[in-house]
């Protein structure tokens, strides 16, 4: 069996039961059940939900995006064998692990096979969180080129490249286009302060201002968990993304959950504790592979420059990476699974049939 085969790259197309649309995103595609479905799982499993709430089966694929394309390999690669498992099983650890510390709940419900989640249907809060430990990446460029305001939080002078920040700092941004909310401009992932928020918290979809303190609360906690959990096996937790929607249990209770991924190298960066403390960094994140990118074409600057997006495509559409660059990937994402679960990642030799056979036999959710 090829490698290629072991990738699965295309995941809009399964037989699953469904009357909508299925929404395919750069990683997970999502099927949305019928409200008999629905109900019939509710029922039949005992999810902690209201009976009538939608429910989706959410499946990962092996795709890699970076600067906002799809990339591929040479051989009919059309991914990284293991990416997709390896984000899954991190994601269910991390979101475990919020359960027991008895921070909030996830929008996932069941987990039938590696690659799939049940999940039920939230209501988004429209902010991406990032939490920040260290200053790099974006916030390090911004910093060099004499930004000392961050989401209207100062920052010190002379701090230097990859030091750990004075405190942890929450950088919020918009998720999606926002119209009409003043000092906020309508455009996708634009940095917002506090106020911004607690001054249209009803915008953003929080419920009512007290859930803004709360928002942050999970935020810190939950970072501080993995922060925690990671430092145990020599790794830095430096930066991530936290999503949060809010959900009603089978009580009518509302509460504001952890949503999409936690804690993965494609939503986070993770740097080996070892190599740090010797001033290098050693990526296990996506951050890896946007650097090789960076290195494997001669003007870096179509990668970095949004005005460039056309020719960016061209690129990522037009070149097949070679096999040892996914390789390379395969095992940056495989090995942090591995190390944070404690579980080995085996590939799959048929994700596809896999998931048809499962969600036949034990959901009777396969037209």
């Amino acid at each position: 069996m090829s490698l290629a085969d072991q990738v699965l790259a295309v995941n809009d197309d399964l037989p699953i039961r469904t009357d909508k649309p299925v929404h395919s995103g750069k990683v997970r595609s999502v099927y949305w059940l019928t409200e008999a479905d629905s109900r019939r799982l509710i029922k039949e499993k005992g999810y902690n939900v209201q009976p009538d709430a939608p429910l989706a089966i959410m499946v990962i694929s092996d795709r890699i995006s970076a600067f906002d394309c799809i990339w591929h390999g040479e051989g009919g690669m059309k991914g990284v064998p293991g990416k997709g498992a390896a984000l899954n099983a991190i994601s269910n650890h991390w979101f475990k692990l919020f359960r027991d510390n008895g921070l909030a709940d996830s929008h996932i419900l069941d987990i039938p096979h590696p690659f799939v989640w049940i999940v039920q249907k939230a209501k988004p809060v429209k902010i991406e969180a990032i939490c920040r430990q260290y200053i790099t990446g974006s916030m390090w460029r911004a910093y060099a080129n004499g930004e000392r305001e961050f989401c209207g939080i100062n920052v010190a002078e002379g701090l230097e490249k990859d030091q750990k920040l004075p405190e942890l700092l929450i950088t919020p941004s918009t998720k999606g286009i926002l119209e009409g909310i003043p000092g906020v401009p309508a455009v996708d992932d634009v940095n917002i302060s506090r106020q911004n928020i607690e001054d249209n918290f009803a915008a953003f979809n929080f419920s009512s201002p007290d859930d803004i303190a709360r928002y942050e609360t999970l935020l810190k906690e939950g970072f501080g968990v993995i922060s925690e959990a990671l430092a145990k096996i020599d790794q830095i937790f430096v930066d991530t993304k936290f999503e949060f929607g809010y959900v009603t249990d089978a009580q009518g209770n509302d509460k504001l959950i952890y949503m999409d991924e936690v804690g993965t190298p494609d939503s986070s960066r993770i740097w080996e504790g070892a190599a740090y403390r010797e001033n290098k960094i050693v990526e296990n994140s996506k951050e890896d592979f946007r650097q090789l990118l960076l290195n494997h074409f001669p003007d870096p600057d179509i990668l970095l420059n949004k005005d460039r997006m056309e020719e960016r495509s061209a690129l990522a559409r037009n070149n097949a990476l070679p096999q040892d660059v996914l390789m390379q990937v395969s095992k940056v994402y495989t090995s942090i699974a591995e190390k944070i679960t404690g579980k080995k990642i085996i590939l799959s030799e048929n994700p596809k049939a896999e998931i048809i056979n499962i969600l036949r036999e034990k959901y009777n959710l396969i037209v």
